[in-house]
């Protein structure tokens, strides 16, 4: 391919890893029905007297329709969460309850519909089912707070925490140990079977993180979740019953989370972001350049990231190092935004602003960030361009890059000059992942 529109390669590569990491696809391998009950994750089971579907997340509609399609008549009963304003469709299924919850502040409607979700559990005899679908988002979809916790207690904390610079990891280890269901909790309400499929959206595939693990053993403590607090030194803000809880659980007066589950409860990851880089490495590769895989584990502070992303396109431009022009760098991961102003923005689209900094000028280089998930931080954008253009389309139209950086309005700046992805929401979430295109100068 001679001298390629840059944007379009890009958008070969995005679509690529999104198919990849489809959750239909992810369940249909999954899951099937058999003569006597059913196959999950190569596991067998018998003589069910109920099976019950629950599938919480962003990728949950998705998960759900397929299982219904692998496990068909033998569904009794089932329950979706999804966030406020996406898709529905029809479910088709009158034994089928979709609702809506908040995310990524938990709200009234996702406490109702945690408490539903308890209630099924709970209600679960020792010869019954529970298919449990779970994907990134559950954390704010499934509100329960722990008695005398209130939701907006949860609320507030979480919204402070997601301020803070504080990673996935380290806020859902605080959610777990405020709610009555994460961390394990809703495993030890049930005296039936549960088989948890995740799509995961954390950095390293812990499935004890991805929702906040509300089916899973927890291996984090009480005294973790304190440690959190300090650490970000949100421990004197969040609501005085917060930090009255958190120091009861850690003198033993509230139980900790289960840090082992009995046989019973199984869980697999089915599609991860390893399935969408393995396939933008494999598009990058048919579109005539050369695939290098920086990380898949991409983290700390997003302009950092995003400047670093821009020094090794520089590199590869100017050196041929760690492989030639044409080539595509490729990384996958959840950075962190430490909120100091108050502008509009995300993760992926502030890797980008950092980015178009560093590469002003130059030619040949176009950094793609965006969230697998379709929408980030507090915008409706997935995430954004960088390119040597992008700092002069700005300021031209009256931006400044440092100062919309400083605020964390890196989308004010990169929707002036023209750079934001829309793709809605993609019923999926994998991680996000960023790609910088480096042609090889001259004819």
């Amino acid at each position: 391919m001679s001298r390629p529109d840059l944007k379009e390669v890009s958008r070969r590569i995005r679509e690529a890893a999104l198919a990849a990491a489809d959750p239909s696809a992810a369940v249909l391998r999954s899951l099937a029905a058999t003569g006597r009950g059913i196959t999950a994750c190569g596991r067998e089971y018998d003589n069910i007297r109920r099976l019950i579907l629950v599938a919480v997340g962003k990728a949950s509609l998705a998960m759900a329709g397929a299982a219904r399609i692998a496990l068909g008549h033998r569904v009794s009963e089932g329950i979706v969460v999804i966030p406020h304003g996406y898709p529905r469709g029809a479910s088709g299924d009158p034994r089928i309850a979709i609702l809506e919850a908040g995310h990524p502040l938990p709200d009234e409607p996702g406490l109702r519909a945690a408490r539903r979700v308890a209630e099924i559990v709970e209600n679960m005899r020792e010869d019954d089912l529970c298919v449990f679908l779970l994907s990134g988002g559950g954390s704010s979809l499934l509100p329960l707070p722990y008695p005398p916790l209130r939701l907006r207690d949860k609320i507030e904390t979480t919204s402070l925490l997601l301020k803070s610079g504080a990673d996935i990891l380290e806020i859902n280890t605080v959610r777990k140990h405020l709610s009555a269901i994460k961390g394990g909790r809703l495993a030890n309400r049930t005296r039936g079977t549960i088989v948890t499929l995740a799509i995961s959206d954390v950095v390293g595939d812990q499935v004890g993180f991805i929702s906040s693990g509300p089916t899973v053993a927890d291996p984090t403590t009480f005294a973790d979740a304190a440690g959190v607090l300090e650490r970000y030194g949100v421990s004197s803000r969040v609501p005085p019953a917060v930090k009255a809880f958190i120091e009861d659980g850690i003198a033993g007066r509230i139980p900790e989370t289960p840090k082992t589950l009995p046989a019973r409860f199984r869980a697999d990851i089915v599609a991860s972001s390893r399935l969408a880089v393995e396939a933008a490495e494999t598009e990058a590769r048919r579109q005539g350049f050369a695939p290098i895989v920086l990380t898949a584990e991409l983290d700390g502070e997003a302009r950092e990231a995003g400047a670093m992303m821009a020094a090794a396109a520089r590199e590869v431009k100017l050196r041929g190092r760690p492989v030639p022009a044409p080539a595509c760098l490729i990384a996958a991961g959840e950075t962190i935004v430490t909120v100091r102003g108050a502008g509009h923005g995300g993760r992926n689209q502030e890797i980008a602003l950092a980015a178009a900094i560093e590469l002003a000028g130059e030619t040949g280089i176009l950094l793609t960030s965006f969230a697998t998930d379709g929408r980030e931080g507090n915008t409706n954008a997935a995430g954004a361009y960088a390119s040597g253009h992008t700092i002069a389309a700005g300021r031209s139209a009256g931006c400044d890059p440092l100062a919309c950086l400083a605020a964390n309005d890196a989308h004010t700046f990169l929707s002036a000059a023209g750079e934001l992805i829309f793709t809605g929401p993609t019923g999926t979430n994998v991680n996000d992942m960023t790609f910088t295109l480096v042609e090889r100068e001259g004819p």
